[in-house]
């Protein structure tokens, strides 16, 4: 049987290097999903599950309990994948099997407004330019909006959760995701 969390965060303060493992363990799907979603890139992805272990592991001795673990650990990942945008310099593309949700309510894939079982060249020229468009709306997003909107509509997160980790207040979330619904909902108007 598996110890708790608590008692393993504890055990792994201690430098007991199996109790870390079982952290990593618990966590490391979600951590690299959240990665991946703000990315889209698997290399990237992996280099910031990469960074956000090395950061726990050498934070974890000042972990004071004052939040879950989860929360603590989410709130590194969210400010390992803000600092990985702001260094990137190439293009980043999102998912295109991902729901959109926009500011109305109305949800759709963004698969759906290209998916077609019939390949013909000019549908293939119809189609590269509407995934140019889709990436470019997308690429409209600060990384603050970006990851809200990552965190609330991928990863399905409370916007009081996202405020957590990210450390602000839910207004902010509840702004950064209008602003960037508002803002796909402008760029992909002709698409939709």
């Amino acid at each position: 049987m598996m110890p708790d969390e608590m008692e393993l965060v504890q055990k792994a303060q201690k430098g007991d290097a199996l109790a870390f493992e079982y952290l990593v363990r618990q966590y490391d799907q979600q951590v690299l999903s959240i990665a991946l979603s703000f990315t889209n890139h698997s290399e990237d992805a992996k280099d910031i599950y990469q960074e956000v272990f090395i950061r726990v592991f050498r934070a974890l001795p000042g972990f004071r309990f004052e939040s879950k673990f989860s929360t603590w650990l989410h709130k590194i990942t969210t400010n390992v994948c803000l600092t990985q945008r702001q260094k990137a310099k190439r293009h980043r593309h999102q998912s295109l099997d991902q729901e959109i949700e926009l500011s109305d309510g109305s949800t759709y894939a963004l698969s759906e407004v290209i998916a077609d079982d019939t390949a013909t060249p000019e549908k293939e020229s119809q189609d590269s330019e509407i995934t140019q468009q889709i990436q470019k709306a997308l690429e409209v997003l600060s990384p603050q909006q970006k990851l809200v909107f990552t965190l609330k509509h991928y990863q399905g997160y409370k916007l009081r959760e996202i405020a957590e980790m990210m450390n602000c207040a839910e207004g902010t979330v509840k702004k950064h995701l209008f602003v960037a619904n508002e803002k796909l909902r402008e760029q992909l108007k002709d698409l939709l």
